[in-house]
């Protein structure tokens, strides 16, 4: 077998190679990445045989691309991330998010791929009125970010119901775990919490601190994709989380005991809690790894954050002052 993962380099993506590594059937993995943030996640996989590195941006994806050729199942993980970034520059957004998707999705039907598994995105349900949230619940678009990768998803059901491509979007909520991602002040909490850690600076908390988030662990993530690729049952949207909130504060104090308060964001959620009964079914997929032993490896791992960029408290108070300036238009 073969399979192609796009953003393969990123941090959801790396986690879903090496799990792909280990099924001895799949033959081939061809990661299309442009790797914006270089190789470091996938360096320690590059020796092996079985994968092919392709530097590219899926804007720039080419329909007739060979690398796609033969190959059983598409993962496409390749978007821009984060909330506030999407404000400021929602073209850039569009042109990844959703003209990259429809590339994708072009590569595909040029080359008879016929399965695609997508990383979506729980923001999709914006401030959600029912917990835990369903699949079924209300769709609430607050955000250029959330526009973009819903759409995509929507690209994907189109092109499945036109082209026959059999899909299956997982819609993901706050993942976390080694090699996350700290160059954003809002989708990477436990990367931001760290690198702060790091610098002897204290943790900054928006609002009171009491808001909850449904964190699940990256390589619990990539065993639902995994598994996603070996259904039989297709064409199903998916969430994928840990169904047990934890509290921001509570994360907080598990990372350290220095940490101060900035203003709230309003239009944000107070509560993230994902109802996973279709994981559970469909996929025969639970999370394994516990918040604290998750959190604890990454405590232990920590040296892996030093040469990121650090977000401090001037930094996410400039970000939030964005945030404002967009909810008041």
């Amino acid at each position: 077998m073969k399979v192609v993962v796009t953003g393969g380099a990123g941090f959801i993506g790396s986690h879903l190679v090496e799990r792909l590594l280990k099924d001895k059937k799949i033959k081939s993995i061809v990661i299309i990445d442009y790797c914006k943030n270089g190789i470091r996640n996938i360096k320690h996989l590059l020796n092996n045989k079985r994968i092919k590195l392709i530097k590219l941006n899926i804007i720039n994806l080419k329909k007739n691309n060979l690398n796609f050729k033969s190959a059983d199942c598409v993962f496409h993980l390749a978007a821009i991330a984060d909330i506030v970034p999407s404000i400021t520059d929602p073209i850039n957004y569009y042109h990844t998010n959703v003209n990259g998707t429809l590339n994708v999705l072009e590569t595909m039907r040029f080359n008879k791929i016929k399965k695609i598994v997508y990383a979506a995105s729980s923001s999709c349900y914006g401030i959600p009125e029912k917990f835990p949230t369903s699949e079924n619940d209300k769709i609430d678009l607050r955000f250029p970010y959330s526009l973009t990768k819903y759409t995509g998803e929507q690209l994907i059901l189109h092109w499945s119901h036109v082209y026959n491509i059999r899909y299956v979007s997982l819609r993901l909520f706050n993942v976390y775990g080694l090699r996350s991602r700290t160059s954003g002040a809002y989708g990477a909490v436990m990367g931001v919490f760290l690198k702060q850690k790091i610098a002897n600076k204290p943790l900054t908390i928006v609002g009171d601190g009491n808001q909850t988030r449904d964190f699940v662990n990256v390589v619990d993530v990539a065993e639902a994709f995994y598994r996603a690729f070996l259904l039989r049952k297709n064409n199903k949207i998916i969430n994928i989380g840990s169904s047990l909130p934890i509290k921001i504060n509570t994360l907080a104090k598990m990372v350290s005991d220095n940490f101060t308060y900035i203003s709230k964001r309003p239009g944000e959620p107070d509560r993230s809690h994902a109802n996973i009964l279709k994981a559970k079914k469909i996929l025969n997929w639970r999370p394994k790894v516990s918040f604290e032993k998750g959190v604890k490896e990454l405590l232990d791992n920590i040296n892996f954050w030093k040469d990121a960029p650090l977000w401090n408290k001037k930094k996410i108070e400039k970000a939030t002052k964005v945030w404002f300036q967009y909810l008041r238009k």
